[in-house]
């Protein structure tokens, strides 16, 4: 059975070097360059939407496989107007010439692209020598709607001409289906090898990343042992945060010792070993494990400098509180950058907590000067800001969502997106050094740019699946209505 499998296996090789030593060469050969330029360009833009001098020199470097001539055609008309119909109303009247001396199809050589910008139609239409199938003429007008939807008319035009030069006049073998199939039957197995290759390539980039920054935070813990060592011994432990830090102190022998384990296990593994994904999770665990305790002895330091108020207290407290200051700096351009939300009572209260949060930072560092503010209510008083700033952000979140979307699956949606940006590795941030999260490890985390990316996440996401929906509810048009007699040339418009 073995010897018969390995014989269809060396049979099957054979087959597929011969079809690719014969169909190769001769494709090669008879793979056309797109070097026919637009025969000419005729723009009717009576919509006054387009900016000529970017679409005319965009136009005419596009490159057809056969010549052709563009034909660009703008209105400004209803969501009820029949596009076709306008179209070829427009052309009997104005341009006799787009279409055949019996009048019933589009002039050889011809493609005419017609945009209706309030009325909000796309079309495309095509001499009987350059037509192609009704997909793809759905396909050139849906890679044109994003734009559209966007106003960007010029884009979308230009988006649309080219997406139409990739598919008029389309040889068979460079047809998409086309070179799937062939690559199923003549380069499957190069195919198949060469992305477990890349696979593997990729497993082992994602191990050196995280073993190299695993290894950098562990040779800092390792390295100042003795020193995180001196200063545990002096933390006072009648203090609510120097109690919660010595407790996470008399644990870091025991996971140092685990994860020295962990790293010596990946060290050892050869190329061929660090390829597949559970070595990937192996490395990316001990890079986890190495920067919690790398930030717990930060903590260590930090707990004693402040907690003593010793010659570096600033410095300590500084660390302390620089993150909340950068993230409270952040919400003015996070509110700004969500036109949606910038106007809401919600952000009113974002912004004038933040400011009136900065402010009391300040005081803070002047009340542990003065002695009038005792280390542990200037830590309080950082746990407390996070706390109130993160239910602020919730509020503001439900405000922006309820503004914006329309239904319960829209809301959904949207708070699945802000959900996702917010708690991109919560634990790298947690365990920075921070004595209020070595303390308290519930303490909510912020990241106002993540939480902004999220909203705009969120925004997109709820546009585009109304997008999805619209353009799925609208049939294409391929008709030219009451008006167009016996005319039958090759076109069709969809709405965007």
């Amino acid at each position: 059975m073995n010897r018969s499998v390995n014989i269809a296996i060396r049979t099957a090789r054979a087959v597929t070097a011969l079809l690719f030593a014969a169909v190769v060469p001769l494709l090669a050969g008879a793979l056309p360059a797109r070097a026919d330029g637009v025969t000419s360009l005729e723009i009717e833009d009576t919509a006054g939407a387009l900016y000529l001098p970017q679409l005319r020199p965009a136009i005419e470097k596009i490159s057809f496989y056969q010549p052709t001539k563009v034909v660009i055609f703008t209105r400004a008309g209803s969501q009820s107007d029949d596009l076709n119909e306008e179209v070829l109303r427009f052309a009997r009247s104005r341009h006799p010439e787009w279409i055949t001396a019996d009048g019933q199809k589009w002039a050889d050589g011809l493609f005419v692209f017609a945009l209706d910008t309030t009325g909000r139609h796309v079309g495309t239409y095509f001499g009987e020598d350059r037509k192609i199938p009704l997909d793809e003429q759905k396909a050139i007008q849906e890679d044109t709607k994003s734009l559209f939807r966007q106003a960007q008319w010029t884009d979308g035009t230009i988006e649309g001409v080219r997406s139409a030069a990739s598919r008029i006049g389309r040889p068979w073998y460079l047809a998409p289906a086309t070179l799937w199939t062939g690559g199923i039957v003549g380069g499957g197995a190069l195919v198949g090898g060469g992305i477990w290759a890349g696979v593997r390539a990729n497993n082992r980039r994602k191990f050196a990343e995280a073993f190299d920054a695993g290894d950098r935070a562990y040779a800092s813990v390792t390295l100042q042992l003795q020193e995180t060592e001196l200063n545990a011994s002096t933390i006072p432990d009648t203090s609510a945060y120097g109690s919660r830090v010595l407790e996470r102190w008399h644990t870091l022998e025991e996971q140092l010792r685990d994860t020295t384990t962990l790293r010596d296990k990946l060290a050892a593994m050869t190329p061929k070993e660090r390829s597949v994904a559970t070595a990937v999770s192996d490395a990316v665990r001990f890079r986890d494990q190495a920067e919690t305790l790398d930030g717990l002895d930060d903590a260590i330091a930090d707990s004693n400098a402040l907690l003593n108020l010793n010659s570096s207290w600033r410095d300590a407290w500084r660390r302390q509180s620089e993150a909340l200051v950068g993230e409270l700096s952040e919400v003015e351009q996070m509110l700004n950058g969500n036109p949606t939300g910038a106007g809401l009572e919600s952000a009113a209260a974002l912004r004038a907590h933040a400011a009136g949060a900065l402010q009391r930072l300040s005081g803070l560092e002047a009340g542990l000067d003065d002695r009038s503010v005792t280390p542990d209510a200037a830590l309080d008083a950082l746990k407390t800001e996070r706390e109130q700033m993160a239910e602020l952000l919730q509020r503001h979140a439900d405000a922006v969502i309820a503004a914006t979307t329309r239904s319960e699956r829209e809301a959904e949606l949207m708070r699945e997106k802000i959900d996702a940006a917010s708690s991109s590795r919560p634990d790298a941030r947690r365990y920075n050094g921070s004595i209020v999260d070595i303390a308290f490890p519930r303490v909510p985390i912020i990241s106002v740019i993540n939480f902004g990316s999220g909203l705009d996440a969120g925004q997109q996401a709820v546009d585009s699946a109304r997008s999805a929906a619209s353009s799925s509810s609208s049939s294409s048009s391929t008709g030219y209505g009451s008006s167009g007699g016996s005319f039958s040339g090759s076109g069709s418009s969809s709405s965007f």
